[in-house]
């Protein structure tokens, strides 16, 4: 039995229980988002020390052994995931002390953040695919419900948007998940390796993974049924929209990952290609998205879809030096994201838009929030020494010596349009004199602006930029640690040895 295991999960229940308990006391309920997703942060580092150093935790429920029972299982794919979203989540609850409304509070805000951290951390951690649709369901409630809270016009469309294609994804799991049960009688990841290989009609089993495909596809945003995101990740409360950022899609992202390593590389040249193309298309229309964009949060929405495919391209490849690119580029871009959507925040408490010809001047007025924008904005870019360099320059490398010369160079072209998209936002909201015809809302924003409630938004912002500087500038125990969580995909017996153990 390993306790810790179940930690990041039972943490934010128990914290979004407490919540509602004192749904009357805001302030009480203030104390336990960021006390909650603390103990979190703390417990998921914990698990990623003992998975680092001991090896993949599993935790049987009530006792009863795989594959019979209910496990949760962290290898270190699942462990770095769970930790990142915890940083996510405390970053995003501190911010939302500065940022969201007493309404909103009084509505569930906080609740519905532990909810939505439970389910999130659920579906790294869990050892069977029942329970991972669960997870996501979880996180598919919470998420739309924080969508939602506000009840106006623009979330109200974009949750439609949402939650349609994203309980068609659901169904396509269900289905997927029933398909898997009745040709294999389990629904155990490991138990699952040996059965699926040892189904005698593999053209099944890959018609089944072509269900899964699909339905993480459209989780992860990725071609061709992306737009759902572009669409509604600019309608709620910022705090909202960067936590949903740098993890909602990551979920999807990370089924994949888990599903086309442990348990269907039995046709890697149909499958993989499949993801190959996918990965290309979804870099191409997400980065032309953005540059048609001149809305803070749409541009970086539409840059969201773009960077799931370097991370697709990663798993696509399946070299790995590939697979360890695409874990270091996960590790980098959930942290970047979410910071450029806080910037973005900040942007707009101090010029009252989100609009790029309605604001600017920010850098003659704000320099440091230039700088803090830059940190994150190069960063997604791909410059040196930042995180985004070193993520992109792995994964290409390894499309270089896969001799797939298409995919590296749109990975190139796209890098260099999303470095257009950063600078755009740069030259608009930052070095251009802010526009006269906008120049009075924007001076009675700034002049709004408590300077408790600044401070508590550059909080987390300044700590996510010390962490992108970190990751690039101290890339090497990064990349051990995404090497050996690469290591561990590559050899799914390490998965099934640990779960099973002797009964396999």
């Amino acid at each position: 039995m390993n306790p810790d295991v179940a930690l990041p999960v039972l943490i934010p229940f128990i914290a979004g229980a407490l919540s509602l308990v004192f749904y009357r006391s805001l302030s009480v309920q203030r104390w336990i988002g960021i006390l909650g997703t603390g103990a979190l942060l703390v417990a998921s580092i914990y698990l990623l020390y003992m998975t680092y150093t001991q090896g993949i935790r599993v935790m049987a429920m009530g006792e009863w052994a795989a594959p019979f029972g209910i496990v949760l299982v962290a290898d270190l794919l699942g462990a770095i995931m769970t930790v990142l979203a915890a940083i996510l989540g405390f970053a995003v609850a501190v911010y939302s002390l500065a940022t969201i409304s007493r309404d909103n509070i009084a509505y569930g805000h906080f609740p519905l953040i532990h909810l939505l951290l439970a389910g999130v951390c659920g579906a790294f951690l869990t050892g069977d695919i029942f329970n991972l649709y669960v997870w996501v369901e979880v996180l598919l409630v919470s998420s739309f419900a924080l969508l939602i809270l506000g009840g106006e016009r623009a979330q109200m469309e974009g949750a439609i948007k949402y939650v349609t294609l994203n309980l068609l994804s659901s169904i396509l799991l269900l289905v997927a998940v029933g398909l898997t049960y009745g040709m294999t009688g389990t629904l155990n990841m490991a138990d699952l390796v040996g059965k699926l290989a040892a189904v005698e009609n593999q053209g099944l089993v890959t018609v089944i993974a072509m269900l899964f495909l699909v339905s993480f596809g459209i989780k992860s945003a990725a071609f061709p049924l992306f737009f759902w995101l572009p669409a509604s990740y600019h309608t709620p409360p910022v705090a909202v929209s960067a936590l949903f950022a740098g993890l909602l899609t990551k979920v999807g992202v990370y089924a994949l990952f888990r599903f086309f390593t442990l348990l269907f590389d039995h046709d890697v040249g149909y499958t993989h290609e499949i993801l190959l193309w996918m990965a290309g298309f979804t870099m191409i229309t997400g980065v032309l998205g953005a540059a048609a964009q001149y809305e803070i949060r749409r541009i970086l929405s539409f840059h969201i879809v773009s960077q799931i495919g370097y991370m697709i391209m990663g798993l696509a490849l399946f070299t790995p030096l590939a697979l360890i690119g695409g874990v270091f580029y996960i590790m980098h871009h959930i942290i970047v994201k979410a910071n450029l959507f806080l910037v973005g925040g900040v942007v707009y408490f101090l010029r009252g838009s989100y609009d790029l010809k309605q604001i600017g001047g920010l850098w003659r007025e704000k320099p440091w929030l230039g700088l803090l924008f830059l940190v994150p904005a190069l960063s997604l870019a791909g410059v040196p020494p930042l995180s985004g360099f070193f993520g992109k320059f792995i994964i290409i490398r390894a499309g270089i010596e896969q001799q797939s010369w298409g995919i590296v160079a749109v990975a190139l072209v796209v890098g260099l349009l999303t470095l257009y998209s950063m600078i755009k936002i740069w030259a608009e909201a930052f070095w251009k004199a802010q526009p006269e015809a906008h120049a009075e809302r924007a001076a009675q924003f700034t002049a709004a602006l408590p300077t408790r409630s600044l401070v508590l938004m550059l909080m987390p912002i300044s700590a996510l930029a010390l962490l992108t500087l970190f990751i690039g500038i101290g890339a090497q125990p990064v990349y051990e640690l995404a090497s050996a969580a690469a290591e561990q995909m590559q050899n799914p017996q390490i998965y099934v040895q640990a779960v099973l153990g002797d009964s396999q």
